[in-house]
């Protein structure tokens, strides 16, 4: 299973990637992660990156890409992999298959979380991140369920900037949802249920169940 998931800010991309991975022990590979990762450990790849985002610019396509292949030579992710975050535009996209082309590495599909805006708005805004370890959970929750930490609204959980990320999204990341369409490797999921029902239907959709 190799695969790009794809979906809008709160969509649960992030944990229905958790569940692949405690189910099928694949990578999942936030390139988000993937870059404080590197910006900490002081990789070489790292100190780049830290020079782009320290003055604000974002990181350049080829080196998210070249941490994205340092990444897929790790040994959980020859088991398979679930690319969150990259590509996020349809450049970044032709840029990963020449890439994985030339590793011998064939992308399984695209994965699409799809759920309406509006409905985004109300699920983001309702969320509290825990301060000292990323936790998140509902709105009335004081201490973080995982480690006692103190929960917090994000700014970017504000549906003023909620809305913002999604129009973002559509402009940017949607297009994504033809390109991928357009090489027949495009698989939906309505993901404005609970999370086992749109589990099941991700297993489903990806012939794991």
């Amino acid at each position: 299973m190799n695969i790009v998931l794809l979906g809008a800010p709160g969509a649960g991309k992030g944990t229905q990637a958790q569940m692949l991975v405690r189910d099928y022990g694949v990578a999942h590979i936030s390139t988000g992660d993937l870059l404080r990762a590197a910006v900490k450990a002081g990789t070489k790849l790292g100190k780049q990156a830290k020079e782009y985002m320290d003055a604000g610019a974002l990181v350049p396509d080829k080196l998210v890409i070249d941490l994205v292949k340092e990444r897929l030579e790790e040994d959980d992710a020859k088991r398979g992999f679930i690319l969150d975050g990259f590509p996020r535009n349809t450049a970044q996209a032709v840029s990963l298959d020449s890439e994985l082309s030339s590793a011998g590495i064939e992308l399984d599909g695209a994965l699409l979380i799809d759920v309406a805006s509006d409905v985004i708005v109300k699920r983001l805004s309702s969320r509290r991140t825990c301060r000292s370890c990323g936790y998140t959970a509902p709105a009335g929750t004081e201490k973080c369920p995982r480690c006692g930490g103190e929960m917090y609204q994000r700014d970017d959980d504000k549906p003023e900037t909620i809305q913002h990320r999604l129009d973002t999204y559509q402009s940017q990341t949607a297009p994504l949802i033809e390109y991928y369409g357009g090489q027949d490797k495009l698989l939906k999921v309505d993901g404005d249920r609970p999370v086992d029902e749109v589990y099941a239907d991700v297993k489903r959709e990806l012939h794991l169940s």
